[in-house]
């Protein structure tokens, strides 16, 4: 009896040890922790992707569409002016790609980045009220001094291709205002706030409603390029890589193209 005794206190200090060294390891995989088991099995990635202000609309259809392609798969976008993102980049923001408006603001982030991708074009457009008020045909009418125009800021990159388009033209322009970012610039024409902008034709197609487009002819315009990379910080660079990559196929270039971009 005292043989069969210890035996059992023996066994039960035994599934006490077992349960204690299994109980951290239960508790490492999370219900969708960043560690836990994604819905194809493989593990959990979140993403923070910094966007250019011009890819808000697009992107976020573009992400729901990877995700359900990639279970497992969150990302997590941040929009911005391009010159505002690679700030972020340059103070050590934890992120994991960045997708600009030009290639300058991503050739500048030196080390910063693995190789950039072009993924999209766009390019420049007028933008005006709703029935175009002040009857703004073209680039030389925005020297009017009595028109209230708004563009972005010098360095923002639809603010410099604007200024480049405009100095080609001999145009000379004083802005009401120049603002962080092509959103802002379309919000104050929306809100009648100034009566012509420069914006991405892309942007201009969101608002409608409030404000139309006055097109700029291929041979006065501007193409932006829209270059994407994985950031050298990145938690995840196969994850990151393969959203990159993603970004330039086929069907990427057709939700893109849908959405008013051009192929690069």
């Amino acid at each position: 009896m005292i043989r069969t005794g210890t035996s059992l206190r023996r066994t039960g200090v035994a599934a006490l040890l077992a349960a204690a060294l299994i109980a951290p390891l239960a508790a490492c995989g999370g219900d969708g922790g960043d560690g836990g088991d994604g819905g194809d099995g493989g593990k959990d990635v979140e993403l923070t992707v910094l966007a250019a202000a011009s890819l808000q609309d697009v992107f976020r259809t573009a992400g729901k569409r990877y995700e359900k392609e990639n279970p497992g798969t969150r990302l997590k976008f941040s929009f911005a002016g391009s010159q505002e993102l690679a700030a972020q980049v340059n103070q050590g923001a934890p992120a994991d790609v960045l997708v600009t408006a030009d290639t300058k603001t991503m050739d500048d982030l030196g080390g910063e980045t693995g190789k950039p991708t072009v993924i999209a074009a766009n390019r420049l457009v007028i933008a005006v009220g709703k029935g175009n008020p002040e009857q703004v045909g073209g680039l030389p009418d925005l020297d009017d001094t009595e028109l209230k125009v708004v563009l972005a800021a010098p360095e923002v990159p639809v603010g410099r291709y604007s200024r480049e388009v405009l100095k080609r033209q001999g145009v000379e322009v004083e802005p009401v205002s120049q603002e962080a970012n092509v959103r802002a610039v379309l919000s104050k024409v929306a809100l009648g706030e100034a009566d012509a902008g420069i914006v991405y034709a892309t942007d201009a197609a969101t608002a409608t409603d409030r404000t139309e487009a006055v097109e700029i002819p291929d041979r006065q315009n501007a193409v932006a390029s829209y270059p994407a990379a994985t950031l050298n910080g990145s938690r995840d660079k196969d994850a990151s890589d393969a959203f990159v990559k993603w970004l330039a196929s086929a069907d990427a270039r057709k939700i893109l193209t849908d959405a008013g971009f051009q192929k690069p």
